[in-house]
């Protein structure tokens, strides 16, 4: 992977967030040419740049854009001589997303779609964009979103250069997660939980930005990369963050608007077209725009939907506390 990085220019929009910030801090040790950062949150940008400088520096190679996705003129700025694109940026808060649905649809769609557009204006070679458990069968917003974009990205590969996407569950850890919520009531001696039958995949970041890259490497356009994720009970997450040796009354709150008792990574109607790789799913293009020759998937497709429920992959709070403790 380090080969394929080196000289290469490389934006990541949302590249202030969890993700971008690990990815940045990843693809430095690749030998690149240039890392540029694309986000419209100013104060975010500055603490970075403490922590990283931008080029004006001696020997970085940091970059930094003030821009949103929905303005292709930044876009097309921002874009000039790149190599690769990871696409990041989007309205995650599912309950934010459901009371301003017009807001998400300009950043998750229209943003997606500026995307594409300016790529292929400026001879992206490659693109690959960020989805979510929630673009599976989608019952809020945000998810209907995720799989509007997912859908233009992969149609997109008729355009020029090469589209693909990845796709996973929850970040542990990541602004907005689930974690620092049940972190901070474990203080206040209790919980809260939706219901207790609630299941989660649960990925962290440092596998995330390892998958990304990797794909965004071997991608050859249309493909959807699912990784093999572990999952549990939402409960079990709580408890794996409290001391074994207390006891903690959980209150249960009953599912919001919007959510799931269950997610899904894979849909019973993707299942004849999603092949197992090994350490991870790859989802071929339902739609045939693509040469015959150009996916030679050494698995065989998978059968079956893959949820948060049936995961073979399920673990423990014990596990769930191992993986707790190298994030705090």
């Amino acid at each position: 992977m380090d080969s394929f990085y080196k000289d290469k220019s490389i934006l990541i929009t949302g590249g202030t967030g969890t993700f971008g910030q690990e990815c940045a801090k990843v693809l430095q040790t690749m030998g690149p040419r240039r890392i540029a950062i694309l986000s419209r949150g100013e104060d975010k940008q500055y603490e970075m740049q403490k922590r990283w400088p931008d080029t004006h520096e001696e020997k970085s190679i940091m970059r930094y854009f003030i821009g949103d996705v929905r303005d292709k003129s930044k876009l097309s700025l921002a874009f000039k001589g790149m190599d690769l694109v990871i696409h990041a940026a989007a309205m995650k808060q599912i309950p934010i997303c459901e009371y301003n649905p017009s807001e998400a649809v300009k950043t998750n769609v229209l943003g997606a779609q500026n995307i594409i557009e300016v790529a292929v204006e400026r001879k992206i070679e490659r693109v690959i964009a960020l989805s979510s458990d929630k673009a599976v069968d989608p019952i809020n917003l945000y998810g209907a979103t995720k799989l509007t974009a997912e859908k233009l990205f992969v149609a997109a590969n008729t355009l020029g250069p090469k589209f693909s996407v990845v796709r996973y569950g929850n970040v542990l850890g990541s602004r907005g997660s689930v974690l620092p919520i049940f972190l901070k009531q474990k203080e206040e001696g209790y919980f809260r939980v939706t219901d207790s039958r609630m299941t989660r995949f649960w990925i962290t970041i440092t596998d995330a930005v390892k998958f990304v890259l990797n794909h965004a490497e071997e991608m050859e356009g249309g493909e959807i990369f699912v990784p093999k994720m572990s999952s549990s009970p939402v409960l079990s997450l709580a408890l794996a963050t409290s001391d074994e040796t207390k006891g903690y009354r959980i209150d249960y709150t009953g599912i919001r608007p919007g959510e799931k008792l269950h997610e899904v990574l894979v849909s019973p109607s993707e299942v004849e077209r999603a092949f197992d790789m090994g350490d991870f799913f790859m989802i071929l293009p339902g739609l045939k725009f693509f040469d015959g020759d150009r996916f030679k998937p050494s698995g065989v497709t998978i059968g079956q939907s893959y949820t948060s429920q049936t995961n073979e992959w399920q673990v423990t709070a014990g596990e769930l506390r191992k993986m707790i403790r190298k994030l705090i």
